[in-house]
């Protein structure tokens, strides 16, 4: 028998999620008030939580409002499933065709002028282009409004 606060919570997060089957919210009361368990489907995780926890901290205000009508404290813990694995590491893992372009990568710049002192400490000569362009670039960064 689920009770009003996880109706109301099943209800706003089975409208949002991909799989509204695997919703499911346990209910446990203590001293601090009562604490609802959200668990979905690993992909749904990042629907329920949003943009910079925004969607989670909305259901948790519209249950700070009904807590109110309620007289009592909610607390909303949305569990973290382990075996979720993001699209771009399941597909590191699985060897994929080699692309048919390979892009061509960039040659570094070889540095001629640097010397290391005996304390292992990398230093510039003074005439060096490298640091030339350094200095070059550091006043170009001065220069900006910050």
């Amino acid at each position: 028998m689920s009770t009003i606060d996880q109706q109301f919570v099943e209800y706003i997060v089975k409208t949002l999620v991909n799989n509204p089957d695997k919703v499911s919210i346990d209910r446990t009361i203590d001293e601090k008030g009562v604490l609802l368990s959200l668990e979905v489907d690993p992909e749904d995780v990042g629907r329920i939580i949003g943009k910079r926890g925004a969607t989670a901290q909305s259901i948790r205000t519209l249950l700070r409002a009904l807590g109110t009508k309620n007289d009592a404290r909610y607390n909303l813990k949305i569990v973290n499933n382990d075996d979720y694995q993001p699209k771009a590491k399941a597909e590191e893992k699985a060897p994929a065709e080699a692309p048919a372009e390979t892009a061509e990568p960039e040659e570094a710049e070889e540095v001629d002028d640097i010397a290391l002192d005996d304390d292992d400490e990398s230093t510039v000569e003074e005439g060096s282009e490298l640091a030339k362009k350094t200095r070059a670039e550091l006043a170009d960064l001065d220069d900006l409004d910050i």
